[in-house]
């Protein structure tokens, strides 16, 4: 592996878990900042097939959406209808009369990389208004034990503890299915992506959920063995279909990769397209089954 992924990809998780640790509007900002790349990176892939998207309009409403989730989430699904009418609204009068393409792709581009990841900014909130001890909602130890001590973790709010054992969930699937999918890998998964092999993604997922039954047990979450496992195979197949998907985006654009941003890896969509679909489904199964 290339030094450059490795020091990319160190920096890259030190600031996911500093952020994290941080919540309120500094998680916020840090997401909005990955919304508002990974949107240009998109709206880059939809314009090499000749499309003219709004992107202008659709990433301002997803920075919007952003700040709504952390003021009150309650409201989030609702900025969503809100958003498409606008985009709409705007094709609409543009000189150039937009087509069927130009709204699906800046829909779609609301969709994809406003709406859910947005669900990041809602899992993290969770409970955090209750342990909030810095400026802007955010939260810092006065003691690096409530951290580092499995008995002080459930004084943290869940929010925090559910987006880390994501994260850790996913990390597990990624390296997890590089690692053996490139030195045992000889069976292959999808022509979407050739390089990808069902051995990769059957450990990848396998590491999931091991992660996610080592993280119920610390947690000391509801049958630990059982919600371990699900959790981390919905993280799993979740992070897969995210790979799989942006693939298939780069596929259709003919790149290789979304872009150039980070050395190793290259785009920010080439390097959270395992993070877009596990939002969603980690915080309603953490709303409507752990609470």
């Amino acid at each position: 592996m290339p030094w450059s992924r490795i020091i990319s990809g160190i920096i890259a998780i030190a600031m996911a878990l500093s952020s994290t640790l941080l919540g309120g509007w500094y998680f916020t900002v840090a997401i909005a900042i990955v919304v508002f790349l990974g949107q240009q990176e998109y709206f880059n892939l939809v314009r090499a097939r000749g499309i003219a998207p709004a992107a202008k309009t659709t990433m301002f409403v997803s920075q919007i959406l952003l700040a709504i989730c952390t003021f009150d989430s309650s409201l989030a699904d609702a900025v969503m209808p809100i958003a498409g009418t606008l985009i709409c609204f705007y094709l609409l009068f543009q000189p150039q009369l937009a087509t069927i393409a130009d709204i699906s792709a800046s829909i779609m581009g609301l969709f994809y990389v406003g709406y859910l990841p947005s669900y990041w900014v809602r899992l993290r909130d969770i409970d955090s208004l209750s342990i909030s001890n810095i400026p802007l909602g955010g939260y810092w130890p006065n003691n690096w034990n409530d951290i580092l001590t499995q008995g002080n973790f459930a004084s943290l709010p869940q929010g925090l503890t559910a987006t880390v054992l994501t994260f850790l969930c996913i990390w597990a699937a990624d390296i997890g299915a590089y690692v053996i999918g490139k030195f045992f890998g000889k069976t292959p998964l999808s022509d979407i992506s050739p390089k990808k092999t069902v051995e990769g993604a059957v450990f990848g997922i396998t590491a999931s959920v091991t992660v996610g039954i080592v993280g119920a047990y610390v947690l000391d979450l509801p049958h630990s063995l059982l919600t371990g496992s699900a959790l981390g195979l919905l993280i799993g197949i979740a992070s897969l279909l995210g790979d799989l998907t942006e693939s298939l985006l780069k596929r259709d654009a003919g790149v290789k990769d979304s872009g150039q941003l980070i050395p190793g890896h290259g785009g920010i969509l080439d390097r959270t397209d395992s993070y877009i679909f596990t939002a969603p489904l980690v915080y309603y199964f953490v709303t409507l089954l752990l609470l």
